[in-house]
């Protein structure tokens, strides 16, 4: 079976038991790993894997090949994107000193960039000007170096942002809660159709579990895949993007998920979706 996700600890830390084939009757994987941006485009060509790590802002785009399971994704609080500029961008405490300017971000079909959009929308007079795609590990270096004005960033950047002398302008996690009392609904896993969605949906719960059960058992393959990270950032990482929604979505998760995805099309983000069909 082929699957891709992202080299991100939470990531591998999921799925490291079924991969390395501890989940009895579980089929053996054949793993690309690739960043969000990759993944979700992955998803969305005619020859895209079994099983996917994608955004949850890309799923309207795939709903027609995919299903949602409801485990082995990331929702949470606390855990959401943030907005981070340098002592270039006059006052680093004013959403508006964003009017006009360049912002990198990891993909144009991620949460992250839906909920700055969302977020712009009401907070940046005139709206930002140029947006630039980067790898989510190039974003701050670009911002420290003044390639760009401001950077989106997500996943362990929330905790290693002072190392590159840049400043928090939004935590648009907060944001996002505090507007609508919900998780933040970051990525999905989904898998085709026309595959057993029960089954998978159970293998990769019993990964999670056993993930949770012998919480250092992967840790080298954590950390080999994990970009530069030492181990208690990685397992930082993993507490705050695994937790009971990884196990089961729940009638919050999907609450969260209905309201970006609503939100996002009236909008016109993202193409409208029949809410009905992300349930199995």
């Amino acid at each position: 079976m082929k699957i891709a996700f992202s080299p991100c600890p939470n990531d591998t830390f999921i799925f490291h038991a079924w991969v390395h084939g501890l989940i009895p009757g579980a089929p053996k994987l054949d793993v690309t790993y690739a960043d969000i941006d990759v993944t979700n485009s992955l998803a969305a060509s005619p020859n895209g894997p079994d099983v996917v790590k994608i955004s949850y802002a890309a799923l309207p785009w795939v709903l027609s090949e995919y299903a949602l399971l409801p485990c082995g994704g990331a929702l949470g609080r606390g855990c959401g994107p943030l907005v981070l500029t340098s002592n270039n961008v006059g006052n680093t405490n004013d959403p508006a000193a964003l009017a006009g300017r360049r912002v990198a971000v990891p993909s144009e079909r991620s949460t992250a960039y839906l909920l700055f959009r969302l977020w712009a929308a009401k907070h940046v007079p005139g709206s930002v000007g140029e947006i630039v795609i980067l790898p989510f590990n190039e974003i701050m270096p670009a911002v420290r170096d003044g390639k760009v004005d401001a950077g989106l960033v997500i996943h362990e950047a929330r905790f290693t942002y002072h190392s590159y002398g840049l400043k928090l302008l939004a935590d648009l996690g907060n944001w996002w809660e505090d507007d609508t009392n919900l998780p933040i609904p970051l990525g999905a896993i989904i898998a085709r159709r026309s595959l057993d969605l029960p089954a998978i949906a159970h293998w990769i719960r019993a990964s999670v579990n056993y993930a949770w059960t012998h919480p250092e058992a992967s840790r080298e393959y954590v950390l080999k895949h994990a970009q530069e990270m030492s181990h208690e950032v990685a397992k930082k990482h993993i507490n705050l993007y695994v937790n009971e929604f990884t196990a089961n979505l729940g009638e919050e998760g999907y609450e969260a998920v209905t309201t970006l995805l609503s939100r996002a099309s009236k909008e016109a983000l993202v193409p409208e979706v029949d809410l009905e069909a992300l349930r199995i």
